[in-house]
């Protein structure tokens, strides 16, 4: 049996303080979707939830349309869930996956402006966001300048190049793709098989984009 370390006593013979409880006061932040019902009641209740993910969506957004789309789109997000938070299924306590899927939807509507993006980048090699990455794309960033990578992803079907995407710079995993998508965790599973073997095929067998997912594959 494995017996956790004591604090050892002051040397005034007073009894060390408890660091494992609480303090008096402290209250642990809400899950989103506590925050979400909540906000329910109180609609200024929402800011929290967008300080709390708008500038990680805002940043896989600009990845793939750029910075000034990425703002429109971001807020037309968030103006969206506002609207649909009474919808929101109280069992999911991380809405990740629910923004996503708003946003997907509204690039879906910038498909062709990011085809030409990306085309672009595969002619020129001059990627105009590489500079509003963090270390949060770094996994993908050196590769994502290149031009053969542009030309693979400018060439995947929309719903390959989404799964593939949500997972590399969104930090998703599969079952949050599948919840962001409304398709099943094999469908994504699939799609990104396949978009990670055109990936490989034009990067000469290096494939960038394969980050392991936090359950395994």
């Amino acid at each position: 049996m494995t017996v956790s370390p004591r604090a050892p006593a002051p040397p005034d013979g007073t009894t060390p303080p408890d660091t494992t409880t609480p303090p008096a006061g402290f209250t642990p932040p809400e899950d989103d979707a506590r925050l979400i019902e909540r906000s329910g009641r109180h609609p200024e209740a929402f800011a929290a939830l967008y300080d709390r993910h708008a500038p990680s969506i805002h940043r896989y957004v600009a990845r793939r349309l750029g910075e000034q789309a990425a703002d429109d789109v971001v807020a037309e997000t968030f103006l969206a869930a506002f609207r649909r938070r009474d919808r929101y299924d109280p069992g999911r306590p991380d809405a990740r996956p629910w923004l996503y899927g708003i946003a997907a939807n509204l690039i879906g509507k910038h498909r062709r402006a990011e085809t030409r993006m990306l085309r672009a980048l595969a002619r020129t090699g001059a990627d105009p966001v590489t500079d509003a990455m963090d270390r949060v794309d770094a996994r993908v960033s050196a590769a994502a300048a290149s031009r053969p990578l542009a030309g693979a992803l400018a060439g995947l079907p929309r719903g390959d190049r989404d799964v593939l995407l949500l997972v590399a710079w969104a930090d998703l995993s599969y079952d949050q793709v599948a919840e962001a998508l409304s398709i099943p965790v094999g469908t994504v599973r699939s799609r990104l098989h396949r978009a990670r073997r055109k990936v490989r095929e034009a990067l000469g067998g290096t494939d960038p984009t394969n980050v392991q997912e936090g359950t395994g594959e």
